[in-house]
């Protein structure tokens, strides 16, 4: 077998036909708003709230300033019990607010917060719940809100790999307390960078709205302590023309893992991410868990072969975020407290996929998958 001519990444970024994106940065020179909420980022933001069905939304820079704002937002503080199985900017967004990230194990289906693990963590010092909707497939969304009211805890949802997942036909930035959402280029829905905290209760938009922007209320008053999280007027753009290019990219998407699925779904050793009922996935990742034994060889060993075929993979998430030198010396970063997650990073790889990926290209991937199965040394 011989290798693709040119790397086959795990993604590719949408890109709108680029005349469409000249259109709306002509509206834009044309007003010579180039940031601070002009008009693209009011389209923008309309018509995300509609698209993920949710009541309230504020448009970022970034989706790690939006993580931070909502925080803040939701005045967490002392501890908050998050997944170790995460990007580094989950954790990080607790410990530059001062805050102790408390690591749990997931859930051994989902790789999602585990809610059992949640509640024993809980302590008195304990103000909410950071959780992660892992490759788009959500949490245990009820499960993490039962505990969540017993204890009188907020919740607030990384769901960078989450845009278009619904649970029951609800967006998932409907669930908790806020959600947060990555548009960074890697992702399905992109402004190339920029991000969103969507939440449901008009007092804490605005105090986001006021946070993104340092704190001002009005030229002479700050109330608070903000930051800069604005999207500039050229993001909030091209976002609208990717976003009239996201139905035929989610189609291409679910075709493409319904192939992947038939080809490496009876493949011995390799599992691929469940498909529960009533819940509509992101089409993220395409995620394959890979058993040593009964594969007759280590994800990782799959991962370097790969390589060797111009098939660039990922190892999301290893290591996990409890293994980082700024957090490996906390109580909840002991690994015999996190048995599901240290399994979990040593089987999961992102295979290729995004729109432009040719089935053929899959089928070859596949068939390279299936070649190596219990032959690399």
């Amino acid at each position: 077998m011989t290798p693709f001519a040119e790397p086959i990444y795990v993604t590719s970024p949408l890109l709108p036909p680029l005349e469409a994106v000249m259109a709306r940065l002509a509206d834009v020179w044309a007003s010579r708003w180039i940031t601070n909420n002009g008009q693209q980022n009011v389209l923008l933001e309309a018509a995300l709230r509609a698209y993920l069905g949710v009541p309230a939304l504020s448009l970022f820079n970034n989706g790690t300033i939006a993580l931070l704002a909502a925080v803040r937002a939701l005045d967490l503080h002392g501890e908050v019990i998050t997944t170790p199985f995460t990007f580094p900017a989950t954790p990080h967004a607790l410990a530059w607010n001062g805050i102790t990230p408390v690591f749990v194990d997931v859930d051994p289906v989902r790789l999602t917060l585990n809610p059992r693990a949640v509640e024993k963590a809980i302590t008195p010092q304990t103000t909410g719940i950071l959780a992660v909707h892992v490759y788009g497939l959500p949490c245990d969304v009820d499960g993490l809100q039962q505990v969540a009211r017993r204890h009188g805890l907020k919740v607030l949802y990384d769901g960078a790999h989450a845009f278009a997942t619904t649970v029951n036909g609800a967006g998932i930035g409907t669930f908790g307390d806020m959600t947060m959402y990555s548009f960074h280029a890697t992702k399905l829905f992109h402004t190339a960078e920029g991000g969103a905290l969507a939440c449901g209760e008009p007092a804490l938009r605005e105090q986001v709205d006021r946070l993104r922007n340092f704190g001002i209320i009005d030229p002479e008053t700050v109330e608070s302590v903000g930051l800069n999280g604005k999207m500039s007027e050229m993001q909030a753009a091209l976002g609208l023309a990717v976003l009239d290019c996201l139905p035929p990219e989610i189609a291409a998407r679910k075709a493409l893992l319904a192939l992947y699925r038939r080809l490496l779904g009876n493949l011995a050793g390799v599992t691929m991410l469940p498909d529960i009922p009533g819940i509509e996935i992101s089409h993220q990742y395409c995620v394959i868990r890979i058993d040593e034994e009964r594969f007759g060889c280590s994800r990782d060993d799959l991962h370097r072969e790969l390589k060797k075929y111009n098939v660039i993979c990922r190892k999301y998430f290893f290591p996990l975020c409890s293994d980082y030198a700024c957090y490996s010396e906390l109580p909840s970063a002991d690994p015999a407290n996190l048995p599901t997650a240290r399994t979990a990073a040593r089987q999961v790889l992102c295979l290729p996929l995004y729109g432009s990926l040719q089935p053929s290209a899959v089928e070859y991937i596949c068939e390279i998958i299936g070649a190596l199965h219990g032959c690399v040394a």
